[in-house]
C-alpha cells in the first residue's frame, strides 16, 4: 500500500479535535495501518479522546502478537475504550468526551476495516466509488429503518448526533467490513468534514484523475475548504500496489 494523509482545522473552528495515523509499514500486529478519529466534547476533551485514541491504539497494537486483524482490532479498541471512559470520569476537563474511529489494514489483497460513530471508509475500485463503513448516527438509523428518505438526511438538522463513540459507554460494538484489493484500487477514510463538504460525486471525480495520492488528498482538502470549511476536515488514502502484504 502507499498512503497520505492530512488533517485541516477547517475555517470555522478554533481547534483541530481530529486526528490521524498511516503507515504503509508493519505496526506490530498489523501489516500496515490507517485510522482517522474526530474528537468530541468540550474545549479539550474532543482533542483528548482523538489524539489519546488513535495512539493508543498504535501503541497497543505494537504490542500485540499475530492474530486475525478483526480479532486484533476488536481486542484493542475495546481496552482503548476502557481507558478514555476512566479518563473522562476521573478528570473534569475531559468529562463527556468521546470519539469516532475508522481503522484499516490490508492483508493478502483484503482490507479489513472496523469503524465506530460517522468517520468514514470509501472504496474506489477504479471504476466508481462507494461507502463502505455505515454511519453511526441518529439520521442514519432513521434512513436505514424508512422514516427519513436519503436525500432529506443530507441537511437534516440532527445530522451530527452520532450513537456510537470511543469514550461513551463502557460497552463498544463496533462495526467490522472485508473488501477484496486489487492493484492501484484504493481506500479513503475522512472525518466528516470531509464528508459534510464534498459529496461522493466529487470525490469520485478525484480519485478518478490519475494524481499521486498526495495529490487527490490535497485536493480534497481544497475542496472541502472551497465548499466552506464549516468543521475539522481529515483525509487519508490508500494504494494497492503490486501484490499485498502477506503473513
Amino acid at each position: 500500500m502507499k498512503s497520505y494523509g492530512v488533517t485541516d482545522v477547517g475555517k470555522k473552528r478554533k481547534m483541530n479535535q481530529d486526528y490521524l495515523f498511516f503507515s504503509d509499514q508493519p505496526v506490530g500486529c498489523f501489516s500496515n495501518l490507517y485510522i482517522v478519529a474526530d474528537g468530541m466534547g468540550g474545549h479539550k476533551a474532543g482533542d483528548k479522546a482523538s489524539s489519546y485514541a488513535v495512539t493508543r491504539f498504535v501503541e497497543l497494537a505494537r504490542k500485540t502478537q499475530a492474530m486475525h486483524p478483526f480479532k486484533a482490532m476488536e481486542t484493542i479498541i475495546r481496552q482503548v475504550n476502557q481507558e478514555v471512559c476512566r479518563i473522562s470520569l476521573q478528570q473534569e476537563e475531559y468529562q463527556g468526551m468521546g470519539t469516532t474511529f475508522v481503522a484499516a489494514t490490508e492483508l493478502d489483497q483484503v482490507i479489513y476495516a472496523m469503524n465506530i460513530g460517522d468517520s468514514r471508509l470509501y472504496f474506489y475500485d477504479g471504476e466508481s466509488l462507494r461507502q463502505v463503513t455505515m454511519d453511526h448516527s441518529l439520521v442514519e438509523e432513521l434512513v436505514r429503518a424508512g422514516e427519513l428518505a436519503p436525500e432529506e438526511s443530507k441537511n437534516h438538522p440532527q445530522k451530527n448526533i452520532i450513537t456510537r463513540a470511543i469514550g461513551v459507554y463502557e460497552h463498544l460494538t463496533p462495526d467490522f467490513f472485508k473488501i477484496p484489493i486489487r492493484k492501484n484500487q484504493k481506500i479513503i477514510l475522512c472525518s466528516d468534514g470531509l464528508s459534510n463538504m464534498v459529496d461522493d460525486e466529487m470525490l469520485e471525480d478525484i480519485l478518478s484523475g490519475g494524481e499521486s495520492v498526495e495529490q487527490e488528498v490535497e485536493r480534497c482538502r481544497e475542496e472541502a475548504l472551497f465548499f466552506g470549511g464549516t468543521d475539522n476536515i481529515t483525509v487519508l488514502i490508500a494504494q494497492m500496489e503490486d501484490g499485498g502484504c502477506r503473513q
